[in-house]
């Protein structure tokens, strides 16, 4: 497990400051993590950090104190404990259960579903896995849409196979999903039935993706531009993502996404794609990471989420 990161955002000179790192020190009790303080000296900067008044205790990048609605802002900020009294900083009481809740999970804890347990997404080439799931990703891909088992009899008959038992195969291995009908309902990283993100192909076919790391794998997978369009669900503010040659450009600037998982064992359609969402800014992920304190996560980069994604889908549709 890697060491919390724990960052208090700060005005200069701001009296609360040296009480905030005092609790949070007594908090850790001699635990593992890197404390940092962080100045803010304006508006501007204090809305791309996500700070919503000084002190701003961040978790692993995550507001877990934060009051949803809050602005971002320069000026003093109050908690309260236990007994409703107001003071500088989050008690020490407050700061040890934030801290656990953020020590229960670790970063290969929270991207295993998406990668299958380390074992990756690319199917293997045996029983005509990988040569059906390629055919499913390429149908998507020109035509916005999920193939129909029919569609798949040629490429799964070449393997000596039927489609059916091939679809079925790849769902049991969470490759793919099916609807109850046996109908391909998801292709990681392309969605059937509408979601949140929106992407447009380089070749103007849109398909809708099963969350914000697998629109931003897409591109790196078909090697070609793409746009993609999703909301923040907190503010509603449209973020979007725009792929050139490889690169990518982010819009508003200060865009991050949040990855997560729900408790428990299943397919990443039900534990992840709900919990990896683009948010306009970290304030807003804090705030929605507060609301939902049942799934454990953390805010990444945009050039992280953006690694995950390549990483994750990029060799989906290489050759042998």
């Amino acid at each position: 497990m890697s060491a919390t990161r724990i960052t208090v955002l700060t005005v200069p000179d701001c009296p609360s400051a040296p009480l905030a790192v005092e609790r949070i020190t007594s908090a850790l009790d001699g635990g593992e993590a890197t404390v940092e303080l962080v100045e803010v000296r304006n508006e501007a900067e204090a809305a791309r950090r996500g700070m919503t008044g000084s002190p701003t205790v961040l978790i692993d990048d995550v507001d877990v104190f934060a009051v949803p609605g809050a602005p971002t802002s320069v000026s003093c900020r109050l908690y309260r404990d236990e007994e409703g009294r107001a003071a500088g900083a989050p008690s020490v009481e407050a700061l040890r259960k934030a801290l656990a809740r953020a020590q229960e999970c670790c970063d290969d804890d929270l991207l295993d579903p998406i990668g299958r347990a380390g074992r990756g997404r690319r199917a293997p080439a045996e029983r005509g896995l990988r040569v059906v799931l390629q055919a499913v990703l390429r149908h998507f891909a020109a035509t916005g849409s999920a193939p129909s088992a029919s569609d798949l009899e040629a490429v799964a008959a070449e393997a000596g196979r039927i489609a059916h038992d091939v679809l079925a195969e790849l769902d049991a291995e969470d490759f793919l999903a099916l609807d109850p009908a046996g109908r391909v309902r998801a292709a990681y990283p392309f969605s059937s039935e509408e979601t949140s993100h929106r992407v447009r192909l380089g070749d103007g076919v849109e398909v809708w993706s099963m969350c914000a790391i697998d629109a931003l794998g897409i591109a790196a997978m078909l090697g070609q531009d793409v746009l993609v369009t999703s909301c923040d669900p907190v503010s509603g503010h449209p973020v979007t993502v725009s792929f050139t040659s490889g690169v990518a450009q982010w819009e508003p600037e200060g865009a991050v996404v949040f990855v997560g998982r729900r408790p428990g064992q299943g397919p990443a359609a039900e534990l992840c794609c709900h919990a990896l969402n683009f948010f306009a800014d970290r304030s807003t992920a804090g705030t929605w990471a507060r609301r939902h304190a049942e799934v454990p996560g953390r805010i990444t980069s945009q050039a992280e989420a953006v690694a995950i994604g390549t990483r994750t889908f990029g060799p989906l549709l290489a050759e042998d």
